[in-house]
């Protein structure tokens, strides 16, 4: 969003605003066109990648505001390197066109894409280069710079992005470089390319002031200072409008204070100083643009520059940490993206945890068998991360004198060449297990790996059996409400096959189909109405003989199969009183004396 949408944003805001102060500022303006004043929007609003770093190197701000400002002025190149050769063509001709228009609009795209392929194979074959050096590791180094600063090359030669280019020869060289070279081809890389870094911005900076003293200038007040004032405030507008819709998206928004150090670090640098030296004299003010953009080039760099770190201490601005990441942080961080794709494939989303797993798996089947040497290309992450860090903690220790105080976590066998590991034997399983194993999991396991449809309850269908699901439901409830009273009070115990939770859903599943026992005639009786389990009548309440007692059952048939009664109460006497003595049971009778008394 600030590389593209911001940069547009600026080009065309400084552009517009500049070409209405030429046509108001007097004679010495008015032969600057639309056109040139876009071509030198475009030039100046690009932030420069040098600039930031060098700046930002120094302040030590946390990893976000770092990537934000720093990886803006990377991927801006592309469209800066659009812009500036679109409205330098665009000024050569007589008349645009439709056509003209919509070719520049596609020539965006084929110049960040077209540089991103070239450096993506420049950091193949580089990659693979690197696979074979294992007996020449002077050469190491070499490879690294050549091919980075070919993709560099190549890119600008067919006037697509070179910063494009070479990032993306980075990104893919990176990971299967560093494991193929040796730890000295690897320092050596390293710090070289710090030692160059330094030499190239002191040498950009030599060349500006040489340019700033010698070169000719068309110094005009009204033309340099709109431009400075104009760059500030389009840097300012950008900056507020783009983070407030971007933090409508974003879990951990951009507070004032980081949008403050976002608009502040707005530094422009060598970038635009060399594409403006570059222009043609004979289509555009070059002098006067040239003045204009080292006066905000010296404004940005050595007054926001300068003043941004006392700015970042008196806004108490988060800060990077310098603690490294330990093995413990790795392996949890493992554990969340392991379990984050889970989730994603059981919910059926594929998010970019599923996508960037997808990623990690094509990489370790295939790209790193083709581009890592050895054993290494088979290697666990993890191991990896742990060899890595036994490497440098053993390197520093080494470094410091301290070879006799290295803890335990720290293995020496990183350091000397390890002997070859000895393939342990794993007992393979038979054909017949195998395919047992196999039968078990597909048909036990979830699938997946499928695409589930997503929820949404405008688009549920009604249940036409949702009421009778709910009477029955309900019927369920008020039999379990019945059983449970009945245990309490009705403390008699019944015949195990007669019980009543076995007679109640007999009674439930076909009452018609239930009579009772034939020797059941001298119990005491209870009559239930299926239809209505709260209509329970007493009958017969005598006993014939003391050791057999106990309580049964006599079922009385619906008045009609189809009668809605679920909720109409009974108001029969002999409901009331089995009601009255289910809720007081009365006095309780001593142990000693039965239940149910013998008539005298």
């Amino acid at each position: 969003m600030f590389a593209v949408v911001g940069t547009l944003w600026n080009t065309f805001f400084l552009g517009s605003l500049l070409y209405a102060v030429c046509q108001i500022g007097g004679p010495q303006l008015s032969n600057v066109n639309l056109l040139a004043n876009l071509l030198f929007g475009s030039i100046i609003s690009a932030v420069d990648p040098v600039a930031v770093l060098a700046v930002f190197e120094e302040i030590h701000i946390n990893e976000l505001l770092h990537i934000l400002v720093f990886g803006e002025s990377l991927l801006n190149d592309a469209v800066t390197v659009v812009l500036y050769h679109l409205f330098e063509e665009y000024a050569a001709l007589d008349q645009l066109s439709f056509r003209d228009i919509s070719l520049g609009f596609l020539s965006f795209f084929v110049v960040a894409l077209g540089g991103v392929f070239v450096g993506v194979v420049y950091g193949i074959i580089g990659a693979f280069t690197s696979r074979f050096t294992s007996h020449i590791r002077v050469i190491e180094p070499l490879f690294v710079f050549l091919y980075s600063y070919m993709a560099y090359l190549s890119a600008e030669l067919f006037h697509l992005s070179g910063i494009m280019a070479l990032i993306a020869s980075g990104v893919v060289m990176r990971p299967y470089v560093e494991a193929n070279i040796s730890h000295k081809s690897h320092t050596t890389i390293k710090y070289f390319l710090k030692m160059w870094s330094s030499v190239s911005e002191t040498l950009i900076f030599i060349f500006l002031g040489v340019s700033t003293v010698a070169g000719p200038h068309s110094w005009n007040w009204t033309y340099v200072i709109s431009t400075l004032i104009f760059c500030l405030i389009a840097r300012v507008l950008g900056v507020l409008g783009l983070t407030w819709f971007i933090n409508k998206f974003r879990i951990v928004k951009l507070t004032p204070k980081d949008q403050f150090i976002i608009a502040y670090g707005g530094l422009r640098g060598a970038i635009a100083f060399s594409l403006g030296y570059l222009l043609d004299s004979k289509h555009f003010p070059r002098d006067m643009f040239l003045t204009a953009i080292i006066t905000v080039i010296f404004f940005t760099v050595f007054v926001q520059g300068m003043t941004i770190r006392p700015l970042v201490e008196l806004l108490a601005v988060k800060k990077k940490q310098e603690s490294k990441r330990s093995i413990n942080e790795e392996i949890h961080t493992q554990f969340l993206d392991h379990l984050l794709t889970g989730i994603e494939d059981i919910c059926g989303h594929y998010g970019h945890h599923h996508w960037k797993d997808k990623l990690n798996r094509f990489n370790k089947t295939y790209v790193k068998k083709c581009l890592i040497a050895g054993e290494r290309s088979t290697e666990p992450q993890l191991i990896a991360f742990y060899h890595k860090m036994e490497m440098k903690q053993a390197i520093e220790l080494v470094e410091s004198g301290g070879v006799g105080k290295i803890p335990s976590t720290v293995s020496m066998q990183n350091i000397q060449p390890r002997p070859k590991t000895i393939e342990r034997f794993i007992p393979t399983l038979s054909k017949v297990k195998e395919e047992e194993i196999r039968k078990i999991l597909r048909t036990n396991l979830q699938k997946t790996r499928q695409r589930l449809r997503s929820y949404n309850r405008h688009t549920l269908v009604a249940d036409p059996y949702e009421d009778a699901w709910n009477q029955m439901l309900i019927r369920r409830q008020k039999l379990h409400h019945i059983e449970q009273r009945t245990n309490n009070f009705l403390t008699v115990p019944a015949h195990k096959l007669d019980s009543p939770t076995l007679s109640r859903a007999r009674v439930g599943s076909d009452p018609l189909a239930y009579e009772p026992k034939p020797d059941s005639e001298g119990l005491p009786m209870i009559t239930i109405d299926p239809a209505s389990p709260e209509s329970v009548e007493m009958m017969n309440e005598t006993q014939e003989d003391e050791d057999e007692i106990g309580i049964t059952m006599k079922i009385q048939e619906p008045p009609s199969p189809g009668a809605d009664d679920v909720f109409a109460p009974s108001d029969s006497p002999n409901s009331q009183r089995l009601q009255r003595c289910l809720s007081d049971p009365g006095p309780q009778p001593e142990e000693s004396q039965p239940f149910l008394q013998k008539p005298e």
